[in-house]
């Protein structure tokens, strides 16, 4: 038989899925034991329509299982220490609870993905006696935490066992099917080798479509497992530009590398905080300054599906600690309407949708190019034009090219402007201008 295969033909790097309806979703992570006085599913549930009407999609849990008592970090211990697999933390609820929460959750057109810790499982894991085989070892033989870090409260799974892929595999599979949630997000994803994750997505999507989210920054995952994964780097280039260590070039260089380096099918997920820069580094307040609403805009308007960390919208100005009970002062801030409004803004818009369904990125030349960063986002029926000023200083701002030209409505002040030659933006400190045009 002839083979009529070009090897010479671009083959599509993105082989896997992405559910129709993740197309233009926004995320919201919530850490249930801070999310409310409670700290449990029932609580949780009844912020669902407040969330719906925030335009979020996507509902992340942090690790719903029972959390291991064995070396337990703190009072509470970590919720990345999983006792077993199939449970339920009773510290959160029950199974029914979840199912219902899941089932608003559906009712409202929102979708709900579980937090799936495979690298490693706490010491009183019952896989510990039952199948001490599936834990690698150190050089004196026992158990041990995942080398190099100070996780003593784990001890490492090795994924060179068939057997334990295959109990991973349907315990995974359990949940989909059990409480009908829409796939996971996969701590330290990087951790467990790619060809265990393209597996899991191939039987996770025969009984649903799923959404998949790494937490790890690499093209591979992409292909065949994950939908999405974290932009660590792009978190780390906004935060040394609003903290005066770093030019906007620093971005440059972020989204060089996710045109050339990702693929365009592929989605990165952009965020000012979740919990592990809230705990651990500091409050969004903290980390941005006076820059954080610029920083919010852009995690919105660029390629890249934004993330709201549980408090964001309130304001919450603490670190919530991540081994102890703590809760949000739930009430009005600035920044729920500033998400709310870019997030329908994300959804109006083609051109900012996700994936392979939005618009590539285009630089758009000019003459600040160390304080202020400016592109185009369009396609055949939207056109959006972004500049932001990443200075204390009042930038006005010329731009060399004629991409940008046409008739636009400001996203603030919803008045007409025309782009020209003539055409100058002028940008309060931290300031940002978001054009729109309807082509």
């Amino acid at each position: 038989m002839m083979n009529n295969h070009n090897p010479y033909q671009p083959a599509p790097f993105v082989k896997l899925k992405h559910p129709e309806w993740s197309k233009n979703a926004t995320i919201y992570q919530i850490n249930t034991r801070q999310f409310t006085q409670d700290g449990t599913f029932i609580a949780a549930e009844k912020h669902l329509p407040r969330l719906k009407e925030l335009g979020v999609d996507i509902l992340w849990l942090m690790p719903i299982h029972e959390i291991g008592q064995k070396y337990r970090k703190g009072t509470l211990g970590s919720p990345y220490s999983v006792k077993n697999y199939y449970g339920v933390n009773p510290e959160f609820g029950n199974l029914s609870d979840l199912k219902h929460f899941v089932a608003t959750a559906h009712r409202l057109g929102l979708y709900v993905i579980l937090d799936w810790v495979a690298n490693h499982t706490a010491w009183d894991n019952n896989l510990v006696n039952e199948h001490p085989d599936w834990y690698t070892r150190d050089w004196k033989g026992d158990f041990h935490p995942t080398p190099w870090w100070d996780w003593q409260d784990i001890i490492d799974l090795n994924y060179q066992n068939a057997e334990l892929r295959k109990y991973m595999t349907e315990a995974m599979k359990y949940w989909v099917k059990e409480v009908n949630i829409d796939g996971y997000r996969c701590d330290v994803a990087g951790f467990v080798p790619t060809d265990f994750w393209e597996n899991v997505r191939k039987e996770l999507d025969a009984i649903k479509p799923v959404f998949m989210l790494a937490e790890w920054e690499n093209r591979d995952l992409h292909a065949e497992a994950f939908d999405m994964t974290y932009a660590w780097s792009w978190y780390d280039a906004v935060r040394k530009i609003t903290q005066g260590q770093a030019h906007v070039n620093s971005l440059y260089v972020y989204y060089s590398w996710n045109e050339k380096a990702f693929p365009a099918d592929g989605m990165r997920m952009l965020f000012v905080s979740n919990h592990d820069k809230n705990a651990w580094e500091g409050t969004e307040f903290e980390q941005f300054g006076d820059g954080l609403k610029t920083v919010i805009a852009l995690s919105v308007i660029s390629e890249g599906m934004p993330l709201i960390y549980n408090g964001q919208e309130a304001g919450n100005p603490t670190r919530l600690p991540f081994f102890e009970k703590d809760s949000i002062d739930w009430k009005e801030h600035p920044i729920a309407d500033l998400y709310k409004n870019l997030f329908i803004l994300k959804k109006e818009c083609t051109a900012l949708w996700n994936g392979e369904w939005g618009a590539r990125m285009t630089n758009v030349p000019n003459n600040k190019t160390a304080q202020v960063f400016s592109f185009i986002r369009q396609n055949d029926h939207d056109k959006v034009f972004a500049v932001f000023n990443f200075s204390a200083e009042t930038q006005n701002v010329n731009f060399h090219e004629s991409l940008c030209h046409g008739t636009y409505i400001d996203f603030v002040s919803k008045t007409s402007v025309e782009v020209d030659n003539n055409f100058q933006s002028i940008l309060q400190p931290w300031g940002y201008q978001i054009l729109i045009s309807k082509r």
